[in-house]
């Protein structure tokens, strides 16, 4: 018997000592995987990523809001669509970078509902029981012109001290330019007052995403063109700030609410141009983060139908000093170590 016990837990060691070493090399998944979301099920361990709708050119048409599944964040395959259909409370647009989290015991997902140079964007939210379940759409949640806001895409929810927070806002000149944040309702399905928004960031920012971590809380967000193909500069930089409304400062002390201010995480390198759009930071059962993102390789082109060919990219995040960081500030290439989940 003892005997047996001994090669059960040395079996156990081997399988933890195996997982230790695996590797895994970006991108994890392609053809297309644009503005990611990712989130952990917390009843079966699995991982789900969510991107922008795009038609893969493989002809299943155009996917609404393609959803991914995996168990290490190295392996995905496709699963369905999270949206059976386009949402109808906009005439014309995509269904853009969606923000999938978990609220009151349902899964909810913020997306933007936009077309290029729309003069009224706007963000909307479907629910889905559980995440292999189909996202219900409950419509609009608001509209540019509603809270005076230009370019009202890229949500970011964030639910602080009992209280639940829109984080929106993307590329413009126009005065009222900026990345906002507004209280919603206690249910999350609407705004609580649409009169009372705060200006986090300059209009040289989109796709927010707000991470809390020790005393902080972090800006991440991505500027430059996102969508040249392999002439794409998007990158990411980093604010920071002690209270989740801000003032966000970068690393020279400087506030990210004016232009060209904001810490570098990464930018394009010879091998993957066009990173940014990063999903929300996971955490392995190591204590390691981990930076999910999209980019381009640039030894592809689009797609044979015209799409843009942006993959989901994955890095460990480092921090030092309070500030994260991203060896080489650019995507890896090679081979190097992989989360590990037990």
């Amino acid at each position: 018997m003892y005997r047996f016990l001994s090669l059960y837990f040395f079996c156990i060691a081997f399988d933890c000592a195996a997982q230790q070493h695996k590797q895994y090399k970006n991108p994890v998944f392609e053809p297309v995987l644009a503005d990611p979301s990712v989130i952990r099920d917390p009843k079966t361990g699995f991982f789900y990523a969510f991107g922008t709708a795009d038609d893969w050119g493989d002809g299943a048409g155009q996917r609404w809001v393609p959803m991914l599944q995996s168990a290490n964040l190295t392996e995905w395959h496709y699963v369905k669509n999270a949206l059976k259909q386009k949402p109808q409370w906009k005439k014309a647009g995509g269904i853009w970078a969606p923000d999938v989290n978990l609220v009151n015991g349902k899964y909810y997902m913020y997306y933007a509902f936009s077309t290029w140079g729309d003069p009224n964007p706007g963000i909307g939210l479907a629910i889905a029981d559980s995440l292999n379940g189909d996202f219900i759409d409950q419509g609009k949640v608001l509209l540019s012109a509603e809270v005076n806001v230009p370019n009202s895409i890229d949500p970011c929810f964030f639910e602080d001290e009992g209280k639940k927070y829109l984080f929106w806002g993307s590329f413009s000149d126009l005065p009222t330019q900026g990345t906002y944040a507004i209280e919603l309702s206690a249910d999350g399905r609407t705004v609580a007052d649409i009169n009372k928004k705060i200006k986090i960031a300059a209009g040289d920012w989109e796709a927010v995403m707000i991470h809390k971590r020790g005393g902080y809380y972090y800006f991440f967000g991505s500027k430059g063109s996102c969508c040249e193909g392999l002439n794409s500069k998007y990158h990411v930089l980093v604010g920071r700030s002690k209270q989740l409304l801000g003032p966000y400062l970068d690393k020279e002390g400087h506030p990210i609410t004016e232009r060209t201010r904001g810490t570098l995480l990464i930018q394009g390198n010879d091998r993957f141009v066009g990173t940014g759009h990063n999903a929300r930071v996971i955490t392995d059962d190591n204590g390691q983060d981990w930076f999910l993102y999209h980019g381009f390789d640039a030894r592809k082109g689009k797609l044979n139908n015209g799409t843009d060919r942006r993959i989901l990219l994955m890095d460990p995040l480092f921090w030092k000093d309070g500030w994260p960081e991203i060896a080489g500030q650019g995507a890896t290439a090679t081979l190097q170590k992989a989360p590990v989940f037990n």
